[in-house]
């Protein structure tokens, strides 16, 4: 109604403004029910509400439901049902119906000729070996979904058991959806006692087999891990920790814990939190396994640490707020909030951005949590108790060291000298201008961070243990490089560039900040001028005024909506809706200061584009920053691989927008 402007007194930008909200309202009430369905499921606060389920009923359900569907789209539709199954079966019907229909409706989207067929019958197995559920029931039913559609590729078939996953990016523009349904089956299951199994070949079609007991049998909850040798890691430890493992590489589907959501700041530990004092160190432990928690807080007590510990990301950032830990340890498979994100906020928060985090996951997640600011990186699974007082002892040595030392190879007119002084009275400062001194003296270790100029040293000069050391996130370096003599895709920094803990900073104020950030300086603590500094790169805007940034996105909706934003900032902006036309732009003039970079177009897509973008030698350095609708696991590492500098999922969040481009900016 807005948008058609019946009064006439709406500008063409305001009505613009309306048919945006108009559209993306509609887009998103589409997502409404399906999140807050999967949200109470995962949650533990969904009820099951089991009876009686004849067969025969479930037919006419189907039949009901789908017959019209495969008319309309003239496809074949064929209910096939084993005469050996059982008249009727007890179960939750509502969420075997919402099964069955999000499986049926997936399967009619993707075929475009042939059939669809349900099959349902008594099965022996096919199911994963590790599901006691199933293996203890006395009947197994198997709902089988399949068709002749487009298939999938085996290496997506485990990623679309995940929320805001297709088999393809580009299915969601073609084919529409929100790559829910399929994660709101797999919970489902797991809810019924049972699990999904995929067969798929690209081209071909797929089948999906719903496997469930034939009688629904509560039983007490069982500890589940997403990573089998973390599941079975826990199992060792607990005898009545039940693990899972995958044994044919898909997303196995077991019972959850259905335990009541519990309290944000539920001390379910029973850790420290009554007797924290002003100067205790305290340790924060956020983690999924509350017996490996208190684990953790056992070992930390006999450190001299005093624990907080929370199971969730949301209470964990509360506590932090409230107690100012000295460190975290920090689980990345949360119930409520991704670890990444708690991180994120850590590493964003100036009151917060100084404490030293240790994550704690599996080996793959080492590089993304240095990138993310972490301190410090322990692998699951965890084979002994040496390995926990190892951390605890460096962290302790970290958060108490009075005297951090700077180890710097510059000439000696290295212009930032006097900044680094200024951080601490106690800071010792090393100032060589030897690299042969600068390696003897890493060599020897105790080294807060090594700061070097761009200039002053070759990566090829380092020995094997000091790269390696660089490489793997066990020494903070900083290269300063006003001169832009180093590329991200120089072969020789390469490997130590894609680890997030050698820093590549171009000014003044980028080397206060990341210097602060190394050196776990606690930002009320710094000088003046350099609080100044922080707080004009992270809280200030005027620096964006007059810059231009290239806006890369299919949707004109987002487009608009992102230009609406910068332009109140008096940036300059240029757009278009396709990589091909961004590569053939910024060609023809790369005076662009930054890059706002759609993942999901469909020809070309934003991972492709980049890697043209970063082939172009004005390009080299041109900040990119990818912005995503899905944002998944694996996503963040997938950008950066392909040329990003940075990652922001949709719908992006305005502070977080602009404190990205001020950190980009002010390079």
């Amino acid at each position: 109604q807005l948008s058609g402007n019946s009064e006439g007194n709406l500008s063409n930008r305001q009505i613009e403004f309306a048919k945006t909200i108009h559209s993306s309202g509609n887009d998103l009430l589409m997502l409404i029910n399906d999140i807050l369905d999967l949200s109470k499921i995962e949650s533990g606060t969904v009820a099951v509400d089991v009876g009686e389920l004849p067969i025969d009923e479930l037919h006419r359900y189907v039949e009901r439901t789908f017959r019209p569907v495969a008319e309309s789209r003239k496809l074949d539709f064929m209910i096939r049902l084993d005469q050996h199954l059982p008249p009727s079966m007890f179960t939750d019907t509502k969420r075997l119906q919402q099964i069955i229909k999000n499986l049926l409706s997936n399967a009619f989207k993707f075929t475009h000729r042939g059939q669809v067929t349900l099959t349902i019958e008594a099965a022996a197995g096919g199911w994963g070996s590790s599901n006691e559920a199933l293996n203890r029931a006395p009947q197994v039913l198997a709902f089988s979904v399949t068709d002749t559609g487009i298939g999938i590729p085996g290496e997506k078939q485990q990623i679309i058991f995940e929320a805001f996953q297709q088999a393809d990016g580009s299915t969601s523009r073609k084919y529409g959806g929100t790559g829910l349904g399929l994660a709101i089956s797999r919970e489902l299951s797991r809810l019924l006692r049972g699990e999904i199994r995929l067969a798929s070949t690209p081209g071909r079609g797929s089948t999906f087999t719903l496997f469930l007991p034939q009688n629904y049998a509560p039983t007490r909850a069982l500890n589940w891990s997403d990573d089998p040798a973390a599941a079975q890691s826990y199992a060792d430890k607990s005898p009545d920790a039940v693990a899972y493992a995958s044994d044919a590489g898909i997303p196995a589907i077991a019972p959850p814990q259905l335990e009541p959501e519990a309290d944000v700041m539920l001390n379910e530990a029973e850790d420290d939190r009554s007797s924290i004092r002003t100067g205790d160190l305290v340790l924060l432990i956020v983690e999924n396994d509350i017996r490996f928690a208190r684990l953790l807080l056992d070992a930390a007590r006999a450190k001299g640490f005093k624990g907080l510990v929370s199971t969730l990301g949301a209470a964990a950032l509360a506590l932090a707020r409230e107690y100012k830990p000295s460190a975290v340890t920090l689980d990345i498979h949360l119930p409520d909030l991704e670890g990444w994100r708690v991180l994120e906020r850590l590493k964003n928060d100036m009151t917060t951005r100084h404490v030293p985090v240790c994550v704690v996951s599996t080996e793959e997640a080492r590089e993304r949590a240095w990138r993310g600011g972490a301190w410090s990186f322990l692998a699951k699974p965890i084979q002994s108790a040496d390995r926990i007082d190892k951390l605890l002892d460096s962290m302790k040595e970290v958060v108490q060291r009075k005297a951090p030392e700077v180890l710097l190879l510059a000439p000696k007119s290295f212009e930032l000298v006097q900044s680094i002084k200024q951080f601490d009275a106690a800071l010792r400062l090393r100032h060589l201008n030897s690299p042969k001194a600068a390696i003897k003296a890493l060599e020897k270790g105790g080294v807060g961070c090594f700061v070097c100029s761009a200039a002053s040293i070759d990566p090829g000069d380092f020995p094997e243990r000091i790269a390696d050391d660089l490489a793997e996130g066990r020494l903070p370096m900083i290269v300063y490089d006003d001169a832009n003599r180093v590329h991200d895709d120089d072969a020789k920094w390469h490997r130590l560039l894609k680890n997030g803990r050698v820093r590549l900073v171009r000014s003044p104020e980028r080397f206060v900040d990341q210097l602060a950030f190394m050196l776990h300086c606690e930002t009320a603590r710094l000088p003046a001028t350099h609080r100044q500094v922080l707080q004009n790169m992270y809280q200030s805007n005027k620096l964006l005024a007059g810059k231009r940034a290239l806006i890369v996105d299919d949707d004109m909706r987002n487009i608009f909506a992102l230009s609406s934003v910068l332009e109140e900032y008096d940036m300059e902006i240029k757009s278009t809706d396709n990589g091909r036309d961004a590569i053939n732009l910024l060609d023809r003039d790369p005076n662009v200061d930054i890059v706002l970079m759609d993942i999901m177009m469909p020809e070309m897509d934003g991972l492709d584009t980049m890697r043209e973008i970063r082939k172009i030698p004005a390009c080299r350095d041109l900040p990119i920053i990818a912005v995503t609708a899905k944002a998944m696991k694996g996503d963040r590492e997938r950008c950066i691989e392909a040329g990003a500098w940075d990652y922001l999922s949709k719908p992006v969040d305005t502070e977080q927008l602009l404190g990205t481009l001020r950190v980009w900016l002010h390079r």
